[in-house]
């Protein structure tokens, strides 16, 4: 087997693409000990049987025929697990658009939590994959037949994966459910690289202006570093580091190596002057430099965390009876907000989600519903309240 490793070559490969209502992708990367994810293999398989590896390492290609199928939105672009293979196309500039991941659809339809593609490919066509080749140096050239054999799989079975799936969405009524996670896998916002916004990929845990403003320029100042270095960003600094260092804002050698979460002699590294410089120039201005944060409208409940507790129990519950993977229908961060505000603005409280879901769980906050224990199920069950009772006339 020969990838397409020439510009003529895959223009003549995406001419054959054009006409097709969709193209499985795939594609096998590298980024263990890197910021940038290295693209070493694309593969793609349309209904028609056209089929091919590309080599993007090759020294003759320029991949832009492909990167126009990927834009083409006339053309649906199947992928599963399509997250970091979407991250890669919108840094070449080529947001795949429009977009059918599914992993996102066997959740819909019944098939798990993030069901694998070798268990999707074992259960819905009856195929045992080779994946002996999964964790190899995909780096290295030549690619053997091995790779390759398995790298042209991993599309080939997902072009017949597709129509079969979502035939069995369409017949129960649950394409639409999967609509909004289909269009948000392809929203900029998720992929944003910009050092400044890295804060909102994290968790701060306070929220004061002085603390936000060095969380912020804390997890700028790494972002950056990341990049310009194209190293993980665990490796410039761990995410707990961050929070201490907002918590103790360092403004000296001293104070960043008194911190239990930096590296020892973190201070007296090539990092630590420029990391104490973006502390010292967030506290100038805190108030000007930290980022809004919305609060809940509602207070934290006392009861919220039993309340949480038991919004788990019935969404598992109702997940189970829909045949749904609970993830699909609600997180732990939607249950928490559920829990303290019952207009919380978030996706289990509208739509599908709503029905299936957050209307229950509104009416077992109010003691209309009740969660009883039969066997090894759990079912759920209306309360029946009492009429209350009128005073007697005189």
């Amino acid at each position: 087997m020969t990838p397409i490793t020439t510009t003529a070559e895959l223009a003549v490969f995406c001419d054959k693409l054009k006409s097709q209502p969709f193209v499985a992708v795939d594609t096998e990367f590298m980024r263990e000990t890197t910021y940038w994810p290295k693209l070493c293999l694309i593969q793609a398989a349309a209904p028609n049987g056209a089929e091919a590896c590309i080599d993007p390492l090759a020294e003759d290609i320029d991949l832009e025929p492909f990167l126009t199928i990927l834009r083409d939105e006339k053309i649906l672009k199947v992928f599963h697990a399509a997250r970091q293979d979407v991250e890669i196309f919108n840094n070449l500039q080529a947001m795949p658009r429009p977009l059918f991941d599914t992993q996102v659809a066997g959740m819909a339809a019944g098939f798990g939590e993030q069901i694998a593609y070798d268990a999707l490919v074992r259960q819905m066509l009856k195929i045992e994959l080779d994946k002996s080749s999964r964790f190899t140096d995909w780096a290295r050239r030549p690619l053997s037949d091995n790779q390759l054999t398995y790298a042209l799989a991993d599309v080939t079975h997902l072009a017949r994966l597709y129509p079969m799936l979502r035939e069995r969405l369409e017949k129960e009524g649950r394409l639409a459910w999967v609509t909004d996670e289909m269009s948000g896998l392809t929203d900029p916002a998720i992929y944003d690289v910009d050092p400044e916004n890295a804060w909102k990929r994290l968790r701060p845990r306070r929220h004061t202006a002085k603390y936000l403003a060095v969380y912020k320029a804390v997890a700028a100042w790494r972002e950056r570093t990341a990049q310009l270095r194209d190293q993980p960003r665990g490796r410039i600094l761990k995410d707990e580091a961050i929070d201490e260092i907002a918590t103790q804002a360092p403004t000296d050698a001293d104070q960043l190596d008194r911190l239990r979460s930096v590296p020892k002699g973190f201070s007296g590294s090539r990092f630590g002057p420029d990391l104490i410089a973006a502390v010292r120039e967030a506290l100038k201005d805190p108030e000007g430099y930290a980022p809004v944060i919305e609060r809940s409208r509602t207070p934290p409940s006392p009861a919220a965390g039993a309340v949480v507790e038991l919004l788990k129990v019935l969404l598992k519950a109702r997940a189970e009876e829909a045949g749904v993977a609970s993830k699909l229908i609600a997180t732990v961060s939607d249950l928490e907000q559920i829990a303290n505000d019952d207009e919380a603005d978030n996706a289990a409280l509208k739509g599908w989600r709503r029905e299936a879901f957050g209307e229950d769980a509104l009416k077992l906050k109010r003691g209309e519903l009740a969660l009883v224990l039969d066997g090894a199920r759990v079912r759920v069950v209306e309360v029946r309240r009492a009429p209350k009772a009128t005073a007697a006339g005189g």
